[in-house]
């Protein structure tokens, strides 16, 4: 399975912290999957740690390594596609997240209630 992890699964998985089930920690460590992390991941990550709303590792590139994480950039197809896509979720990281889980074929892990409208491959924590 190819997975693409929302920036709170990532941040859960990274802080230890037991809002994430274990059976999603499972999948995120079996080597058969691939775990995709998006650079739009990481840019909502530094804006919310600027605006001393989050704490995450200062180091969180070598972290991503070290998780054997993948990272997804963002596309201008992803970008085309995150504006086109119906208003079910205003929020532009979460928009990335949906397009480039229907372009890149993965399933998108998260507990946003709102994404299963796109009907998108999800597990929904």
């Amino acid at each position: 399975m190819k997975l693409l992890l929302d920036t709170h699964v990532l941040i859960w998985y990274l802080a230890d912290d037991p809002k994430l089930p274990f059976a999603i920690r499972d999948l995120i460590i079996d080597p058969q999957h691939q775990v995709f992390v998006s650079v739009a991941t990481a840019w909502e990550i530094a804006i919310k740690k600027a605006l001393g709303k989050l704490t995450t590792p200062d180091n969180l590139p070598e972290v991503l390594v070290t998780c054997r994480f993948e990272i997804l950039p963002i596309t201008l197809s992803h970008a085309l596609f995150s504006g086109a896509l119906p208003r079910h979720h205003d929020d532009p990281f979460d928009r990335m997240l949906v397009a480039q889980t229907m372009l890149e074929g993965l399933t998108f892990v998260t507990r946003d209630s709102r994404i299963p409208a796109y009907g998108i491959s999800i597990l929904i924590i």
